[in-house]
Order: C-alpha cells, then sequence, then structure tokens
C-alpha cells in the first residue's frame, strides 16, 4: 500500500508518516518498481499501535522504546502518565480558576486585569508582608474576587495576615458568608476552625444564620467558636454550648465572659444559672470542671446564682466550698 492510501486510511498524514520514518518508528518494508514507499499489512499495524500510544500521552522516544524493546513492562510508565496527567489537570484547574476570579472582577481595560493579576499572585505569595499588603489594599487598587479572598483566609497561617484577610472579607459584601461556610466542612480541623473565626467577625444577618447552625457541628473547636461570637451577639441558643465549654475547661473564661453578657434580666440570669446548677449537680461532672463552673456563676446576677452560691460555699469538695464563699462574699460588697 503506498503512503497516500496509508494515510487516507490511518487519518496520519504523510508528513507525520515520513516523520515516523526518520525517527525509526516504522518503516515501509518495501518499494515499488518507480521507488515509492509500500507499507505492508504489519507495518500498518504498527502505525495504529504508535497512534493509540500517542493518545495515552507518550512521547515518540517513548513509543519507540514501548514498542521495540521486548523487555519493556508498561505499568511504570503508565504510573508516570497518570502522575502527569493529574499535574496537567491540576495546572489546567488553577488556570480556569484564576481566569474566572478576573472575569467575575469586571475589567473595563488590560490595565484592570493586570492590576487583579497582580493582587492574586501577591494572595499566593511566599511572604507574609505581601500577602498581608495585597489584603489591605483589595478594593482600592482592584477589586479582588471574593472567592480568592475566602481561599486564602481559610489557608492562611499568619496571624497578622489573617487578620487582614478576615478585614478584607468584612466589606466585601454579599456573598461571603456562604463561601465561608463551605470551608465548615472541610476535612480538615485547621480550615473549619479559620472558616468559623472569619464567619465570627462578619457583622452581616446571614453570618449570625450560619453561626447558629454551626451549633450542632460535630467539631467541639467549631462549635465553640460559634458559640461564643452568638453569646456576645445576644443568642440565648449558646447557652449550653457555652456551658460546655466551661465544662471542658475549652475557653472557659471567654464562654463565662459571653454568659454574663447574655444574662441582662433578671429571667434571662436566673435561666443560665438553673442550667450551671444542673450540670454542677450531675454526678459525671469532676472536681475541676465543678470549679469552673462555681467560679463562672459569679459573674450571673440574680437570686437563683446567689442561692447556688450559698448552697455551694457548703460543698463538700473545700476548694468549691472556698470559691462559693468568696465569691459571696464579693456579691455581698458589690
Amino acid at each position: 500500500m503506498l503512503i497516500g492510501e496509508v494515510a487516507r486510511r490511518s487519518g496520519v498524514s504523510a508528513r507525520m508518516l515520513r516523520h515516523y520514518e526518520s525517527l525509526g518508528l516504522v518503516r515501509p518494508s518495501g518499494r515499488t518498481g518507480s521507488g515509492y514507499r509500500e507499507y505492508s499489512g504489519e507495518d500498518i499495524r504498527r502505525i495504529f499501535h504508535i497512534e493509540s500510544l500517542r493518545s495515552l500521552g507518550l512521547s515518540l522516544r517513548e513509543i519507540g522504546r514501548a514498542l521495540d524493546d521486548p523487555g519493556f513492562t508498561p505499568s511504570a510508565l503508565v504510573g508516570d502518565l497518570i502522575q502527569q496527567t493529574h499535574e496537567r489537570i491540576a495546572a489546567e484547574t488553577e488556570l480556569l480558576t484564576r481566569l474566572r476570579r478576573i472575569d467575575a472582577a469586571d475589567p473595563t481595560g488590560w490595565e484592570d486585569v493586570l492590576q487583579v493579576v497582580a493582587l492574586l499572585q501577591a494572595l499566593g505569595s511566599k511572604s507574609a508582608d505581601a500577602r498581608q499588603r495585597a489584603a489591605l489594599s483589595s478594593g482600592d487598587e482592584a477589586p479582588v474576587p471574593v472567592e480568592a479572598l475566602v481561599e486564602a483566609v481559610l489557608n492562611e497561617t499568619d496571624t497578622n495576615v489573617a487578620g487582614a484577610l478576615r478585614w478584607a472579607l468584612a466589606r466585601s459584601g454579599d456573598g461571603v458568608p456562604a463561601l465561608l461556610a463551605e470551608g465548615l466542612d472541610s476535612p480538615l480541623a485547621a480550615v473549619r476552625e479559620r472558616a468559623v473565626q472569619s464567619l465570627a467577625e462578619l457583622p452581616a444577618d446571614e453570618a449570625t444564620a450560619h453561626l447558629r447552625h454551626t451549633l450542632a457541628h460535630p467539631d467541639a473547636v467549631v462549635r465553640g467558636h460559634a458559640a461564643l461570637a452568638l453569646g456576645t451577639r445576644g443568642f440565648a441558643d449558646a447557652v449550653p454550648t457555652l456551658i460546655d465549654m466551661i465544662v471542658d475547661g475549652r475557653n472557659d473564661t471567654d464562654a463565662a465572659d459571653a454568659l454574663s453578657v447574655l444574662a441582662t434580666d433578671t429571667a434571662t440570669a436566673d435561666q443560665i444559672a438553673a442550667e450551671f446548677v444542673a450540670r454542677l449537680a450531675h454526678d459525671t461532672t469532676e472536681a475541676p470542671a465543678r470549679g469552673r463552673l462555681t467560679q463562672a456563676l459569679a459573674g450571673l446576677p440574680g437570686t437563683t446564682a446567689s442561692r447556688a452560691l450559698a448552697e455551694l460555699s457548703h460543698d463538700e469538695d473545700r476548694a468549691v466550698a472556698l470559691t462559693a464563699t468568696y465569691l459571696l462574699q464579693l456579691r455581698d460588697r458589690r
């Protein structure tokens, strides 16, 4: 079969067939009387083998080795191809994400595009100073897409940079709470904590709704951050989690302060104190937790808290009794 017919049937151009021949990949088995290349059935099968391997991403050099080396095993090469493909997909996905973020910034000219690109690069810089400057300049030089700011704050480990990013997010308008809430489902505990911390610094009602939903989160640290934020905003549904924090010794001082903020009227203060009393009476509440609950009672006004402290001043646990007695004396002075 002549080269033109082979090209028509195989879909490989005559120029590429000549290139294959120059590399030694496939050589026509014969020549016609006029000197034209003539391919045998075996030659054509080899051409199809070459094209099949090219479709897997193999280079022509790798194809030649695969076809001519009897001891060649494909497993290692296929593994390398899988890794290369993953890397290529990751790079293309990153590029697509960047293009979408530039598009979301709605640039009016190439100068705007370049400014957005510069800010996106700065947010991904290895320099904490560069990342912080990018966060603080967000919205001044060019609008940084919200998605980029959220991704940055969820992955930021530097405290100062994280604060600057949260400040930038608070100025970014609608859509931020929902994007941050997605971080609450991350398999990484640090990302979940950054997500709830960022939500806690947003003033919007939408952020509060996400925080209230987060009170049922399986991660105790995430629940705690949500409860602290909600407590200072006056939401009583945070009370059980705040008391859990005191019992467990997790940010117990902050939790006690948040409960004091919630106890703004006598009825609410008495309800919170009643929950304290119930925890103190529970058999599984250990001595250190009882001590922390006793101390936290001091921040609650009302008669229920006072009666509870009076009873605790006679507690079998001497440390609890002494703490309650001291706190009662301070209440009497006030």
